[in-house]
């Protein structure tokens, strides 16, 4: 598996959000450095996520940066993406691996060390760790675990941590500290006045 990014952008696509634009002003300050987890709402048909994927795909490739599809692994298989991430209410992680085969980049989502080991043991490449901090761009999740909770996970295996929920700049370097090697978002991308700057703000804090 090549080199994995440290900023992890997940797509927005609820109504009036342009994941595209986003991406675009993203992708020349952040590079290989980032990873693009397209993700769609649960209401979205395959034909439209496989239309977002292909063109994120394409956006990504001239700045070495990495397209994976949240969940659909058979859209990420059909536009060539370079793997999937799963959730816990998703494929099992062993399922996951056989569809998109061995060398595929392959996510899986953990809050606590026994599950994320089980991940990893199953064939997950890294670990989407959360939520860190409370954060209202998904209904449903479970308390923040903080970064004391990413340290024990983060303690528990030796793939990369990514650190997801509620993130933001200023909190960056507790959760590096914590053992985090990279961090995902959506607010803090996709709602921000100036998405590149944003982006530079959060690398900065993860390379620091």
């Amino acid at each position: 598996m090549p080199p994995l990014g440290r900023l992890h952008l997940i797509t927005d696509t609820r109504p009036g959000r342009d994941p595209l634009a986003v991406l675009r002003a993203v992708l020349p300050v952040a590079r290989a450095e980032l990873v693009v987890q397209v993700r769609v709402t649960d209401d979205a048909t395959d034909r439209e996520a496989y239309d977002l994927a292909r063109l994120v795909v394409s956006a990504c490739a001239p700045y070495g940066a990495t397209c994976l599809v949240n969940d659909r692994l058979h859209v990420a298989l059909a536009v060539g993406a370079a793997g999937g991430h799963v959730g816990a209410d998703d494929l099992p992680v062993g399922a996951a691996r056989r569809i998109l085969g061995p060398a595929a980049v392959l996510g899986a989502t953990a809050r606590a060390p026994g599950p994320a080991a089980e991940a990893v043991a199953a064939g997950a490449s890294y670990l989407g760790v959360g939520p860190c901090h409370a954060t209202e761009t998904k209904a449903g999740l479970p308390d923040p675990i903080g970064p004391a909770g990413v340290r024990t996970v983060a303690e528990a295996v030796d793939v990369p941590v990514i650190a997801i929920g509620g993130v933001t700049a200023a909190g960056v370097p507790a959760l590096r500290a914590a053992g985090a090697y990279g961090v995902a978002v959506v607010g803090a991308l996709a709602g921000a006045a100036d998405p590149g700057r944003a982006a530079a703000e959060l690398l900065g804090a993860l390379t620091c």
